[in-house]
């Protein structure tokens, strides 16, 4: 394989972006690819479209030195790095129609001996399936002369462009020429160790990441709902719990969010049906948490004031929404309350997302508005912002606490 001087990535997002910026400060130029022009816009004013800690910084320097630049089109590169939405359809299976969109603007810039890596989170197979694409357009090649891989991201949003270096990486090859090659690229800028394998492994292993952690989430969850039928204040029953030695009870939430937790262990259950019955049941658990915490709010008195969210990203100090349980509540709130205004309590976004500005009674609102007005509080997300506020700001109000904020020592 030739030296690889010019890296395109494919998605701006969560993980195609930081991605590219981190590559480019380690010296390759690198082109980033999006669909929206405005992200396309931000990004070659060194602008970052999202909240993402440092990784401002790492764009304004890639963008300033001319390592990094943003694009529309797909263009001829030495590597590609594909980093697009995979959501499910409507029966669970994976969405791979971005997939094969990115592998379907690559193939007709390929010279021969280039490295396509996949880094969206996959279910077993859809990296062969974007090889398979990309040749059946261009008959021309074969896995002789073009190297695939897939390397699943393995970042916590806050922490990422620090996880991007330290993390271990995972990267399976089609062929083990192609492991080798994308370890030599990921090397550039990854300091942990790069564990190389096949692609089917390496995706399998993020879904099994991600499918420990809904487990273990779902049963904290499943321990909130039977410790309020039986009277137990489940914050303290976990933090009990929690001093054996071998016990390491997760804290339970309003359900689950994000790009991964929420939707990859879908896509084990869609691959083997009949044998995921334990990963099945941890997502119908935490599917089902947000209907159980709006069914708290029934338990108040009869009111018309307003209800206030507390939070609308999937997990603390982020601006984050994607797959939030805290989005689906409100929501729900605001159609089965449709006589009272939903106050979204979200200090990390400036308007609201589309599924709720369609809805007349929800408006954001601010910390000090949503506390004044509203007769009913769901905390949703612990932001550091609501973490600061002192537990007697909420006196005199219906709380639906599924953060357990109300019960720090």
């Amino acid at each position: 394989m030739t030296e690889i001087k010019t890296v395109a990535v494919i998605g701006l997002g969560y993980i195609g972006l930081p991605t590219a910026a981190i590559l480019a400060t380690k010296g390759t130029t690198v082109v980033g690819v999006d669909v929206n022009p405005n992200t396309v816009d931000a990004v070659n004013r060194g602008e970052v479209p999202f909240v993402e800690p440092d990784l401002g910084q790492h764009v304004a320097k890639a963008v300033a030195e001319g390592t990094l630049k943003a694009s529309l089109e797909t263009p001829q590169a030495d590597a590609y790095i594909v980093a697009v939405p995979t959501p499910f359809n409507d029966d669970k299976s994976a969405d791979l129609s971005y997939i094969e969109a990115a592998g379907t603007n690559i193939a007709p810039q390929l010279r021969g001996d280039e490295l396509i890596i996949l880094e969206s989170t996959s279910p077993p197979g859809a990296t062969q399936h974007l090889a398979d694409h990309i040749l059946a357009l261009r008959p021309d090649l074969s896995l002789d002369n073009l190297l695939v891989a897939h390397c699943p991201e393995r970042v916590l949003p806050g922490r990422v462009m620090i996880e991007l270096v330290t993390n271990d990486r995972i990267v399976g090859g089609i062929t083990p020429e192609a492991a080798w090659a994308a370890r030599d690229l990921y090397q550039r800028f990854c300091e942990g160790e790069i564990l190389l394998t096949d692609a089917v492994t390496a995706e399998m292993a993020k879904l099994v990441e991600n499918s420990f952690r809904d487990v273990n989430i779902a049963f904290a969850n499943e321990l909130s709902v039977i410790s309020d039928k039986l009277g137990i204040n489940v914050w303290e029953l976990i933090k009990l719990a929690n001093h054996h030695p071998r016990v390491n009870i997760l804290q339970p939430g309003p359900g689950v969010g994000g790009h991964c937790i929420a939707v990859d262990p879908w896509f084990i259950v869609a691959a083997a049906p009949e044998e995921a019955k334990l990963i099945r049941q941890a997502r119908e658990t935490n599917d089902a948490k947000p209907e159980w915490v709006i069914a708290q709010v029934s338990k108040e008195e009869d009111s018309t004031a307003p209800i206030a969210v507390f939070g609308l990203a999937f997990k603390a100090d982020i601006d984050d929404l994607r797959e939030s349980p805290a989005v689906h509540i409100a929501a729900d709130l605001a159609d089965q309350y449709t006589e009272r205004t939903i106050l979204a309590v979200e200090p990390h976004i400036e308007a609201l997302p589309k599924q709720l500005a369609n809805r007349r009674n929800i408006e954001l609102a601010s910390i000090e508005d949503a506390l004044e007005r509203a007769g009913t509080v769901l905390i949703l997300v612990d932001h550091s912002q609501f973490k600061a506020l002192e537990t007697t700001a909420f006196d005199g109000k219906h709380v639906v606490d599924s953060r357990g904020l109300l019960n720090r020592a």
